[in-house]
């Protein structure tokens, strides 16, 4: 089968470190438990990916390949981050990946409502479109697909803030791409966030 037919994921995770994750939180609650919500996070979006058996799957660690631990070296491909900030760490995670397949999509590590049906819908959309965007509350995005490596959507953007899912947007749509978006979730950046679209206890 021509590799470049096929659809690929990428996830991006922070190696799991106390006092190294979800920085925000833990200015509330502390460290230990940002770290606990983390872990969390990073469990369902492994159950989530695990279940999209027809595409790829990528999983780029922000500081070293883990090949123990519970991410399974069988259904995900280990590949570490490259890159001085988010925008060159995710070309070149995309680059990378657009290598061995015709679209590519990067999803984040902290949305609690992620689910399959959404990842699936994204791929569908890629049919039909250049571009599929997932809008996060927050005025970013959790997820991005892309039918080609369009590096400039990377570009100028100032990351974290509320202004990136539109930025990114009208990018795309300024160089005649044409986007779809899927619903909007939220991300989890903030306690009250966790306590909103978190998973009960």
């Amino acid at each position: 089968m021509d590799t470049k037919s096929t659809v690929s994921i990428i996830v991006f995770i922070k190696n799991p470190r106390l006092g190294h994750v979800k920085t925000r939180i833990a200015k509330e609650v502390g460290d230990k438990k940002a770290l606990e919500i983390y872990l969390r996070l990073t469990e369902h979006t492994k159950n989530v990916l695990a279940e999209v058996t027809s595409a790829k799957r990528c999983v780029y660690y922000s500081e070293f390949i883990d090949e123990s631990d519970s991410w399974s070296n069988e259904k995900f491909i280990k590949r570490l981050q490259s890159g001085d900030n988010l925008g060159d760490r995710i070309k070149h995670a995309f680059t990378e990946v657009f290598e061995q397949s015709a679209k590519v999509i990067i999803i984040g590590s902290d949305c609690a409502q992620l689910s399959t049906e959404h990842i699936q819908q994204a791929v569908d959309s890629l049919e039909n479109n250049n571009v599929v965007i997932g809008p996060s509350f927050d005025g970013g995005y959790y997820l991005l697909g892309m039918d080609s490596n369009y590096q400039f959507l990377f570009e100028d953007i100032e990351w974290s803030t509320e202004s990136v899912f539109k930025s990114t947007k009208s990018k795309a749509i300024n160089n005649g791409l044409i986007v779809a978006e899927i619903e909007p979730l939220s991300d989890i950046d903030y306690i009250e966030d966790w306590e909103k679209y978190g998973f009960e206890d």
